[in-house]
């Protein structure tokens, strides 16, 4: 999931928060560490909700900060977070597909090598549909 987070600069480092997670937050001495920290806060955030039995907020658009004054003047990123990894362990399951939607799977995966593979893609579309809907 890409989720948006709004960059503040102070006088000597940089915070960053995660509208979409309530209290997800973090920072970093220079733009760079505070982004790559933010990946990290997240992962932690939705591995605790997990640990709860709890719903993992879905991702939203920058969009619906923009006009919100409690973002004004912040620099937005968007952080990949693949929460399939999140999950636990993978299990092998048999799954019954027709042909015609198989072979469209396997050519969006070739065109879209961040999956990784037809598993990778199915995991992922799973987990985007089910996993900010539910409790785990």
């Amino acid at each position: 999931m890409l989720y948006p987070v709004a960059i503040d600069k102070g006088h000597s480092s940089f915070g960053v928060r995660v509208p979409d997670i309530p209290g997800c937050f973090s920072g970093g001495d220079n733009f760079t560490d505070a982004v790559e920290s933010v990946r990290e806060a997240i992962e932690a955030h939705i591995e605790l909700l997990i640990d709860d039995n709890e719903s993992v907020p879905e991702a939203t658009s920058v969009e619906n900060y923009l006009a919100d004054p409690e973002y004004i003047g912040a620099i937005w990123a968007l952080i990949d977070v693949d929460i399939t990894r999140l999950m636990g362990k993978s299990e092998k399951i048999n799954v019954t597909l027709p042909s015609l939607l198989i072979r469209r799977i396997d050519q969006f995966v070739a065109n879209h090598p961040e999956y990784g593979s037809r598993s990778g893609f199915l995991s992922h579309i799973a987990a985007e549909k089910v996993i900010s809907r539910t409790k785990i």
